[in-house]
């Protein structure tokens, strides 16, 4: 469990659960509607980039709906209890969503169909483009300063949707200006290896290397693994956070 920055007073503290609450339902809305519109146009097209774009709103919502069960919770040792959990439920998800879009993006290299343009597929994937990111950067910043490692976890799952946004911007675009029907397969392959890579994070960042604190330092609250003091980390770690050290701005 990541440990909230020193002086953190119960006011501030009641604010960002509040505000995480409110983001989380915001990321809920979008992606459900994101998760219809994508998955109806995937189909349509037979996309797998689009059908696997929409899948990964429904693992959003997934891991947004662990994050607000965490964060209903009345007291502060309860959602700390139910933090493992979350990380876990996060971190399933995001390897249940890259099984399925490998698979089918292997298919569909292998000629089980092409992909057709898809006009309101580019619309879909450039509005999630704007949105995303706001809503990423900010539950991340709360999260960072409350000292919670599944909500910094949830703000890179949104974080990935803008990757994802980005990747199936590019994949739909050439379907669509070139007829590269290829490019949309090869977009969920990306999609799939950027959710493994995301998926082992969220796994590690059980009580592991979480995000530190605004207002500590690493040197403060890390061992020489980089993980909170006492984790017992092992080689689970990640191996980039060993060898930093200094003040979180």
């Amino acid at each position: 469990m990541l440990t909230p920055a020193a002086g953190l007073a119960p006011v501030r503290r009641t604010v960002l659960v509040r505000r995480i609450r409110l983001l989380v339902t915001a990321t809920i809305g979008y992606n459900v509607v994101e998760a219809i519109v994508g998955i109806t146009l995937g189909v349509h097209a037979s996309s797998t980039a689009l059908i696997g774009f929409g899948l990964d709103s429904v693992i959003e919502v997934s891991s947004a709906a662990a994050v607000a069960w965490q964060f209903s919770a009345g007291t502060h040792e309860t959602r700390e209890a139910r933090e493992k959990i979350a990380l876990r439920v996060i971190a399933f998800s995001f390897f249940a969503l890259a099984a399925y879009v490998a698979v089918e993006a292997v298919r569909a290299l292998a000629g089980g169909g092409e992909a057709e343009p898809s006009r309101p597929g580019l619309i879909l994937a450039a509005l999630s483009l704007v949105v995303m990111p706001l809503l990423s950067l900010t539950q991340r910043r709360a999260g960072r300063e409350l000292g919670s490692a599944s909500a910094f976890a949830d703000s890179k799952q949104t974080l990935l949707c803008t990757y994802l946004s980005a990747i199936l911007l590019v994949g739909l675009g050439l379907n669509a200006t070139l007829g590269w029907s290829w490019a949309d397969p090869v977009a969920a392959l990306v999609i799939a290896v950027v959710a493994v890579k995301e998926g082992r994070e969220a796994w590690r960042g059980d009580a592991c290397c979480p995000p530190p604190p605004l207002g500590g330092t690493l040197a403060e609250e890390r061992d020489g693994c980089g993980c909170a003091s006492g984790c017992g980390c092992g080689s689970g770690c990640a191996s980039g956070r060993a060898s930093v050290d200094g003040d979180i701005v």
